[in-house]
This record gives structure tokens, sequence and C-alpha cells, in this order.
């Protein structure tokens, strides 16, 4: 769903209030951040300067279910964030943080694949119930990421279903050792 559609237009007001320009209506951070765990991109502005203030308000949300205790970032990541800000491995990390999302997209969508696909067990009675309570308890241990992500494209699933599990390890394998790579040259 997110990325599929032009994204929710959220314009912030002098006295910092924040607009819904679908439905004409004031909405909280608490909104926006409901607005993207159900799939929905978002673009915040600043109604006078036009500037894209998106980055900011995502990262005042996620400051928010962090210090109210819903951790998700150990100390160490956060720890490492603010020393990339300072070091020359900077430009490295959002590259590495992207390619970390976009695998465990991944891993996720294979995963609930071979739980109904590929597994023989899909034709027995109950099967089905029983998928969706391991989905519901993934997504509840995720955080309920895998509900936000697509998963790979259509082609990249057509592509990964030839691949054999030695292929995927490989193609793993290379991403890390491009990653190794970059880090060293820096």
């Amino acid at each position: 769903m997110a990325g599929k559609s032009e994204p929710l237009l959220i314009k912030r007001y002098a006295s910092r209030r924040l607009y819904n320009t679908e439905t004409s209506d004031y909405v909280t951070l608490e909104d926006i951040a409901g607005f993207i765990r159900t799939g929905r991109d978002v673009k915040i502005v600043d109604l006078k300067s036009g500037d894209d203030l998106t980055r900011q308000y995502l990262l005042q949300i996620i400051a928010e279910h962090e210090s109210r205790g819903e951790n998700v970032l150990p100390i160490t990541v956060l720890t490492d964030l603010v020393r990339s800000y300072t070091t020359q491995t900077g430009s490295v990390v959002p590259d590495f943080l992207a390619m970390s999302f976009e695998m465990l997209k991944q891993g996720q969508s294979k995963m609930m694949e071979n739980m109904t696909v590929m597994n023989p067990m899909a034709k027995m009675p109950g099967f089905e119930a029983m998928r969706a309570q391991q989905e519901a308890f993934i997504k509840a241990m995720t955080g309920g990421l895998g509900a936000q992500w697509s998963g790979p494209a259509a082609d990249d699933a057509e592509e990964g279903a030839d691949k054999s599990a030695a292929d995927e390890l490989d193609d793993i394998k290379r991403q890390l050792a491009d990653l190794q790579s970059k880090l060293s040259r820096m």
C-alpha cells in the first residue's frame, strides 16, 4: 500500500497545528503515526515557507514512542547513529539502514510465503486459522512492520521462487561483502 498512491498532505500552520488536507481537520502526531501504521505515506509541509518537515516529524514520533518505553532501537544503535553524524562513515549509514530494512522486509515476506504456498499442511482443515494466528504473532513480535511493508515486488517474488536457499545465502553474503568493502574504504 505504501508508496503506491500520493502521500497524505499535512500542512503545519504558524501555530504549529497540523492540518490534514484530505479530511479538512486538525491532526496530532499520534494520528500521523496511525496513518503510517496503516501503510499510508505522509508528507508534512510548512504552510508559509513550503519547507518539507516530514523527516523532522517522523523523528519526533519515534522519539515520543521511545520515551514512553516502546523501545525498538537499542542504545547501541542510537549511540552509533549519533556517532555516524560526526564521522566519515555517515555516508554509508543510510544505505546500510535501507538495505537492512529491505532484507528484513524480504525475510518476512518469504517466511509468510513459506507458511502458505510451499507448506504441504496448507490443505489440512483448520490450516488457514493457524496461519492467521501465526501471522498475528509475527506482526506482534515485529511491531506490525510486516503489515505496512509490501515485501518484494511481484517480479522479485517470482524470481525468488526459482532461487534456492543457497542462492539466497550467496546474495546476502555478496551484499555484506559490498558493505564491508565500502566501510573499509572509509
